[in-house]
């Protein structure tokens, strides 16, 4: 494939060595799996896992929160191996991949549309956290005025993409780590809420399983397809080499510590201070240097969340409509956008939101990885590469728009309550079994034929994923 990264009859500029319209040449793919693996990092150390853990554990008891927090990792971890493998492989995100993977130029860029939105609504989620943990030690200072300093300071730091990502988390990691150690220390030293061990914590009337579980697994379906999708936005660097344990480092290690460490250090610091706003018991166990530690969390994940933000934005307005002012530009439009969100308070109202958003990405997943194993790989249906250029593409391919569309919205009216409360609990696991049948299903009716409108000769064959 040629280095230029060709998409759309056009040469893609290498603002910032971005690459979000076209494939990573493949000699620009030498990152090491330990720096990728890093700055997925960014994403797992949010302070919004330790809530997550601390409301399942007050709500629905101790051992329910740690069996849910189980079953996310696998899970996730499975999803995003393959997803890591996919990206590492082709040198593409799953913006990309999407194009060629069974939703066509345009149907891609719908999905791409949907996946900038969530990570709009996760900074303005995550910003908000801070700017309430800032206030709350710092009431004179007025709200309006942390959303737009704490909303502007992480675009700067997006500006030179992934090389400047990786050095940002790679020294605030070891600083975050001492104040994680800082505040598990005060919390031992503090006297417990509870007196018995931790997991043994239930709420009156709450039993081990049954309804209480299905609804922590159902909180964590509302976060648990975001990380693996991240995943390639920073796998198609991986060196080659490093494939083989990269692509299980990077697919299973954030999910072992955000759902494992972080939520199980959430469930316990709440069940041992009876408190589960993280905002609230980091400022009291650490004070200023609690309000210092969520403003390292919080930056941390939020440039994470500005720069696929950005590359989503790029992908669409450059598939749609053929605007392409580089990622630079987005990444002051996706901060700007989260700015708005956060002074509007629409993050107050973000519920109906987040349940769609997880019931998508985890259906999203399900079908690039369904698509690339069984129907490319056993089926032998459609090219065995990731195709992204329009004029080799079909603007719709059925396969993965009407598998995606339908499963979506059973989906969400499944999570809504509608069809009783097991499937509630368990939407967006049922919508992607759905689509997963959906995919094979028109696959084969389709024959592949929308997958490419010509078939390209320049694909390098190690780029091949079947």
């Amino acid at each position: 494939m040629d280095s230029t990264n060709i998409t759309s009859d056009h040469t893609t500029e290498r603002k910032g060595d971005d690459y979000s319209l076209g494939r990573v040449p493949r000699d620009r793919r030498n990152m090491g799996w330990l720096s990728i693996t890093n700055i997925t990092f960014g994403i797992a150390t949010a302070i919004f896992y330790f809530q997550m853990g601390s409301v399942m554990a007050l709500q629905f008891g101790a051992i329910n929160a740690i069996i849910s927090a189980v079953y996310a990792i696998i899970v996730a971890g499975i999803l995003g191996t393959f997803i890591a493998y996919l990206s590492a492989k082709s040198g593409m995100n799953v913006n990309l991949m999407s194009r060629g993977g069974g939703f066509g130029y345009i149907g891609a860029s719908l999905t791409s549309f949907i996946y900038a939105t969530n990570f709009i609504m996760y900074c303005a989620l995550e910003g908000m956290i801070l700017v309430a943990a800032v206030h709350e030690f710092f009431p004179v200072i007025p709200e309006w005025a942390l959303i737009l300093f704490f909303g502007t300071i992480v675009i700067p730091l997006n500006w030179f993409g992934i090389k400047q990502l990786d050095k940002l988390q790679k020294w605030s990691l070891p600083l975050f780590f001492v104040f994680l150690i800082a505040a598990i220390t005060m919390a031992v030293l503090t006297p417990s809420e509870y007196d018995g061990v931790f997991w043994s914590y239930m709420p009156e009337g709450v039993q081990v399983g049954g309804t209480a579980l299905l609804f922590c697994i159902g909180m964590q379906h509302g976060i648990m397809g975001l990380t693996p999708l991240l995943a390639s936005d920073y796998a198609r660097y991986l060196k080659p080499k490093d494939r083989k344990i990269g692509i299980f480092a990077i697919g299973f290690i954030p999910q072992i510590f955000c759902f494992g460490v972080m939520g199980g250090l959430g469930i316990w610091f709440c069940v041992r201070l009876g408190e589960p706003n993280p905002g609230v018991y980091i400022v009291l166990l650490l004070g200023i240097w609690g309000v210092l530690f969520t403003m390292l969390t919080q930056v941390r994940i939020n440039i994470t969340n500005i720069y696929s933000g950005s590359l989503s934005l790029a992908n669409f307005f450059e598939n749609v409509v053929k605007f392409k002012p580089g990622r630079r530009f987005w990444v002051v439009v996706t901060g700007i956008s989260a700015i708005i969100l956060m002074l509007g308070g629409i993050v107050d109202h973000l519920e109906l939101a987040m349940t769609f958003q997880g019931v998508f990405l985890m259906t999203w997943a399900t079908i690039l990885v369904v698509d690339a194993t069984i129907v490319k790989k056993v089926l032998k249906i459609g090219p065995g590469y990731y195709e992204s250029r329009q004029k080799n593409l079909f603007r719709w391919n059925p396969v993965g728009v009407v598998s995606l569309l339908i499963a979506c919205t059973i989906g969400t009216i499944a999570a809504l309550g509608f069809m009783g409360e097991f499937l509630q609990s368990t939407a967006a696991f049922f919508s992607s079994l759905l689509a997963a049948l959906l995919t094979v299903i028109l696959a084969i009716k389709t024959k592949g034929k929308y997958y490419v409108r010509n078939l390209a000769s320049d694909v390098d064959k190690d780029d091949y994923i079947a």
